[in-house]
């Protein structure tokens, strides 16, 4: 039988009545909102139901706000650019603003690439000063050869987010930037330099920032007890679980606007290879 567990912080019931009195949400997106090209029951009604009260904060480091914008209107979700928080994104502006010189190996989708060209970076397909590892459609042998020789010469790894896998329909998982970085950590024998996504501190800041608003007040709606949670939990956050994942309050979002009877939802325990991942990069994301 699995235990159940819950977010520091919250219950089941104490959940769904932090929901009742927040001010702003930071909502995650995939398997939050959507599963990939399809919206999750319940997500246009939230955001309608909070209007300019809310930002979705993501790992996604595939789309850039503008991009992803377009892409949830077509589901369904009207979200302003303005409102949306990417990984990849904050990861492209953190090394143009703080190393605005430097030589950077950007793999990534080519969205991210236009916009790390348009931030002012410097890319180069080797001699790097920094390695920046999003999530690359394209990663191959070649590819990891060569980033596992760059990091091994001396280049730094930065990631934009340590996710294994994010849910997909039917079930299915969708592979993330953490597998990637788990191939590159076997071959190099380094380390990330910095992980920019959650549960690190930095898109929740942003969120805030963009929303002015608070701690207190704001809560957290996400699907993953070691991206979500913790990293609410970090920074003082009462969060909101949705989905199969421990802790979770209702199986999606529109659960969280008309709630059931309240039972306990059906668990699951992360894949080892999941947790593996994670335990081998949280030292370098606090």
């Amino acid at each position: 039988m699995s235990t159940h567990h819950t977010t520091p912080g919250t219950t089941n019931g104490s959940g769904i009545h932090a929901l009742a009195q927040a001010r702003h949400l930071l909502v995650d997106l995939d398997g939050t909102l959507v599963r990939q090209q399809e919206a999750i029951d319940g997500a246009a009604r939230l955001l309608a139901h909070f209007h300019d009260r809310y930002a979705i904060v993501s790992n996604n480091s595939t789309h850039t706000a503008q991009g992803l914008s377009v892409r949830l209107r077509k589901l369904g979700l009207r979200v302003p650019p303005e409102r949306i928080v990417l990984a990849g994104e904050l990861a492209v502006r953190q090394l143009a603003q703080q190393h605005p010189q430097a030589r950077v190996l950007l793999a990534a989708s080519p969205a991210l690439q236009r916009y790390a060209r348009a931030q002012g970076c410097r890319l180069v397909p080797a001699d790097a000063d920094f390695v920046l590892l999003a999530l690359d459609m394209h990663f191959s042998h070649a590819r990891l050869s060569v980033i596992a020789n760059e990091l091994r010469r001396g280049a730094k790894l930065m990631v934009t987010n340590a996710d294994a896998t994010h849910p997909g329909p039917q079930g299915r998982v969708v592979p993330e930037t953490g597998a990637l970085l788990a191939a590159v950590v076997a071959a190099s024998g380094v380390q990330p330099w910095r992980v920019v996504g959650k549960p690190a501190p930095l898109l929740f800041e942003e969120g805030l920032r963009c929303l002015g608003a608070s701690a207190e007040g704001t809560v957290v709606v996400g699907d993953n007890p070691l991206t979500d949670g913790e990293g609410a939990a970090r920074l003082g956050l009462a969060c909101l679980l949705v989905g199969e994942s421990p802790g979770a309050v209702a199986p999606t979002v529109a659960g969280l606007l008309a709630p059931p009877a309240m039972e306990a939802a059906p668990q699951y325990r992360l894949s080892e290879s999941t947790s593996k991942v994670w335990r081998s990069v949280r030292t370098e994301v606090s």
